[in-house]
């Protein structure tokens, strides 16, 4: 099948890895290519370890877990499991995982696959946003094509911010330098970060003195990015306390309707690297695009 059959096809299945956090009022119940826990040789799939267990044993530390990515062989079953119809695989951001490399070389183990690999430059529910783009698509029967336009234009329109209130996990995971980590805990900073979608990377792009002046921070960057009075899609986040998600979206409804919202446990292997104390969301304004 060329590009252009490729394209047309109206019989497509839509994947994801474990980077995704599905929620339940979106169309995000797609098969996963999972990501994997490791509490030094026990290993585990995200998400497979009961919330309160998982909590217990990231606090602990001992050891400190670490996250792993599909493999190949993760992404080859799935392949498989759509049989002819076209696999479009939706995947976190390259700079922030090999699953992608993992999507594109299960190729060679299933060469008679018919495979479009998306690279979401996200992740969490900002990679959920997407996806319920492609299933939307699937599912009124428009081809491969305009899920990937809707896909583009939902990213386009979404951003992704988060906030931890300690930066050791980070250090821990290798996502920060001890250094930082240590100056950070120092001075009761807490950064306000978000995916850079040209290189799909983390960046920082605010900061609060205080675990609520950085959920005030977090609540500043959306008014900033869609202006006040803009009505809103919220995708909210949370480690161990719901509480978080709730004050988070108290202060954004002080300047903006709010269209339609689901709060979600971000998922383990992201918490790894958060810990127990986070909470984020995606963002995005009004009705999708394809309900205007």
């Amino acid at each position: 099948m060329n590009d252009t059959e490729l394209l047309n096809a109206t019989e497509f299945q839509v994947i994801a890895d474990g980077g995704l956090d599905r929620h339940r009022t979106l169309l995000t119940a797609v098969p996963v290519a999972p990501f994997y826990v490791n509490f030094g040789t026990e290993s585990y799939r995200g998400g497979a370890l009961p919330e309160a267990e998982f909590f217990a044993r990231l606090r602990a530390g001992t050891p400190h877990p670490t996250s792993s990515q599909p493999s190949p062989g993760d992404y080859a079953e799935l392949y498989r499991m759509v049989g002819g119809e076209v696999a479009l695989t939706i995947t976190i951001a390259r700079g922030l995982s090999g699953s992608y490399n993992a999507a594109e070389q299960a190729r060679a183990l299933v060469p008679e696959a018919r495979v479009y690999i998306h690279n979401s430059q996200t992740l969490s529910a900002a990679q959920a946003f997407q996806v319920h783009a492609a299933e939307t698509a699937r599912a009124t029967g428009q081809p491969l094509s305009t899920a990937l336009r809707w896909i583009e234009q939902v990213s386009e329109e979404t951003e992704l911010f988060f906030t931890l209130n300690n930066l050791e996990y980070l250090r821990r995971g290798g996502r920060i330098g001890r250094v930082a980590a240590a100056v950070g805990g120092f001075l009761n900073i807490k950064p306000v970060v978000t995916v850079d979608k040209s290189t799909g990377t983390y960046v920082n792009v605010a900061r609060g003195r205080s675990w609520k002046g950085a959920i005030e921070a977090l609540a500043r960057q959306v008014t900033q990015r869609y202006g006040v009075g803009t009505p809103l899609r919220v995708a909210l986040l949370v480690g161990e306390n719901p509480a978080d998600a709730e004050q988070l979206l108290n202060i954004i409804k002080q300047s903006h309707p709010i269209i339609w919202t689901e709060t979600v446990a971000v998922n383990q292997v992201l918490a790894v690297h958060t810990g127990p104390e986070a909470v984020g969301l995606a963002v995005a304004p009004g009705v999708w695009r394809w309900e205007k």
